[in-house]
């Protein structure tokens, strides 16, 4: 039997029992739409974290006060120590041999109104004037701040979308005035839409030199030092070790005790994102897991359903000459072409789906997450036909004719 006919016989074959087979597929379809689904979800938020949620530039290091916290005994542990300083930061600056750049960052929540419009909760955060090379800033007009502005703490501001649509709805922000806690800030700049993420909103900010944050509106939480090493990513770990062995000198630290701050990079975070994710993988695992189950069981069933059923056929086409591989063959694509008929409807169900969810989450459907929705599927009906086509071959034609 040639590749043609073994095809065109199995469909004829599977279209006979068009209800049964719909039925036998519900367990592949769960399980492969649920893969591809999920797996569609955590490949587009883990690129939208890399891309867009973490501001920093891939070769940047940010020594904070607290760092990455894991846990409530990190956080009480990291909320004891002293706030890092901008005579630390001098202090880098000065003595770090392996870094390009050294800048500073601090945060202040603030209200910012224009006559009558006031806009609360505003994330108003002082950087260096070389912030703007350590940071993943993308400016929809204007332009970042210079190191003459930031000497003369100068009240100049880049916002945010939400800050420019609620303060300057439908008019170019640029070259006009607000107010923070009644001082007068001049727009320089607008950042690029961003949108809400994970409940953060990213647009409801401003940026001004550190200098105008700490002396007029008195920041006093300390600031975040922001290093990018002079041999880019490959210079990473010295850039580090040097940086801490400065702060560590500086603090009089002692060689047996731990850092008396956090190291946060764009590394390290998206290691603690994917270590969620993981979490999410094993979730998924598990339930389509158990759903492929559940699908090659039922396939099975219905495979050793058919080879009763057709048992005079057997009978009939060894008698005429067919091998046992020749059935062993038949009943195999027999249920690998049913269950690739559920991993078909599984991966346009999970890639809707994911559509779907990409309205509120990141999601993106790769060619590859198909590709392995139909694999699992394939490998689902093979395994399910392997018991029921071997039962099949073995059969004897005398035996099978003779079958009521």
């Amino acid at each position: 039997m040639n590749l043609r006919e073994l095809f065109a016989t199995s469909l004829r074959s599977l279209g006979s029992h068009k209800l049964r087979s719909g039925l036998t597929l519900l367990g592949v379809i769960i399980g492969v739409m649920t893969v591809v689904a999920v797996v569609s979800v955590i490949s587009g938020l883990n690129a939208f974290v890399a891309e867009n949620l973490i501001n920093l530039n891939p070769d940047v290091l940010v020594f904070t006060k607290y760092g990455i916290l894991r846990s409530r005994s990190e956080f009480l542990m990291a909320n004891r120590r002293k706030p890092l300083t901008m005579a630390e930061c001098r202090l880098v600056e000065a003595h770090c041999r392996s870094c390009a750049a050294v800048g500073a960052q601090a945060n202040y929540g603030a209200s910012v109104k224009l006559g009558r419009h006031k806009l609360g909760g505003v994330d108003v955060t002082g950087y260096t004037a070389n912030a703007d090379s350590m940071l993943n800033l993308d400016l929809e007009s204007g332009r970042f701040f210079n190191p003459t502005e930031q000497e003369h703490a100068t009240p100049v501001a880049i916002i945010g979308s939400d800050v420019k649509d609620e303060l300057f709805p439908g008019t170019d922000a640029i070259g006009r005035t607000l107010y923070v806690r009644g001082y007068p800030v001049r727009v320089i700049g607008v950042q690029k839409r961003l949108g809400r993420m994970l409940g953060q909103a990213r647009d409801k900010v401003m940026f001004v030199p550190i200098t105008f944050l700490k002396k007029v509106l008195t920041s006093d939480e300390g600031l975040a030092i922001m290093v990018r090493p002079a041999g880019g990513m490959a210079g990473l770990d010295r850039a580090e070790d040097e940086v801490r062995t400065i702060l560590r000198a500086a603090r009089k630290t002692r060689f047996s005790a731990d850092d008396p701050f956090g190291v946060v990079g764009s590394r390290a975070v998206q290691s603690v994102w994917r270590s969620i994710t993981q979490g999410a993988y094993l979730a998924t695992i598990i339930v389509s897991g158990m759903s492929l189950v559940v699908g090659a069981i039922v396939i099975a069933n219905i495979m050793f359903v058919s080879v009763v059923e057709r048992t005079n056929e057997i009978g009939l086409r060894k008698a005429l000459g067919a091998r046992a591989r020749d059935i062993r063959r038949q009943f195999l694509v027999e249920s690998a072409m049913l269950s690739l008929a559920g991993g078909l409807v599984g991966v346009a169900l999970g890639s809707l789906a994911a559509l779907g969810i990409s309205a509120i989450f990141p999601a993106t459907v790769r060619p590859q997450f198909i590709v392995l929705g139909l694999a699992l599927a394939l490998v689902v009906g093979v395994v399910a036909g392997w018991a029921p086509s071997s039962l099949a071959s073995r059969k004897t034609p005398i035996d099978a004719l003779r079958y009521e």
